[in-house]
């Protein structure tokens, strides 16, 4: 099984909506039991809930959101998981800051994975309109796939 853990801010809006993104893909091509996916925050208050406006762009486009509270990257994760993807490259630093040098090859960008949309960062929605989550859905459908297609 391999197993990603995406990487945002505070773990309540883009990680989360990766997860659930990448989670349901993986779960329609039938490898649901190959993939785990989990999420966490580089600056997380840990036991937040899902922000709502993230909950309900996932719900109008039929996935189902992640139950799972917010929480920090830990050192363990850097050992579970794969692959570790941020959202932006000051995530990506963060990542890098706590990382051991031997394991920093597993942190990447999730939009490393969607070259053909020509950017690197999946924006922070939370301060904005719904249309900043609609717009991060959207990224994080093709960062996704295109994960999806290099497992």
């Amino acid at each position: 099984m391999t197993h990603v853990l995406l990487v945002c801010m505070a773990n309540v809006c883009r990680s989360p909506m990766a997860c659930a993104v990448a989670r349901q893909l993986a779960h329609s091509q039938g490898r649901g039991t190959q993939l785990h996916f989990d999420s966490a925050g580089t600056h997380a208050h840990s036991g937040k809930r899902l922000d709502a406006r993230a909950k309900d762009v996932l719900l109008k486009h039929r996935y189902t959101p992640p139950k799972t509270r917010s929480r920090l990257v830990t050192a363990q994760d850097f050992e579970r998981f794969d692959l570790i993807l941020a959202m932006d490259q000051d995530n990506l630093a963060g990542l890098h800051r706590h990382c051991p040098a031997s394991l920093r090859s597993k942190c990447r960008l999730l939009l490393s994975y969607a070259p053909a949309l020509g950017l690197s960062e999946v924006p922070d929605p939370y301060y904005g309109d719904l249309a900043g989550f609609e717009r991060v859905l959207g990224l994080c459908e093709a960062g996704a796939r295109g994960l999806l297609a290099e497992l």
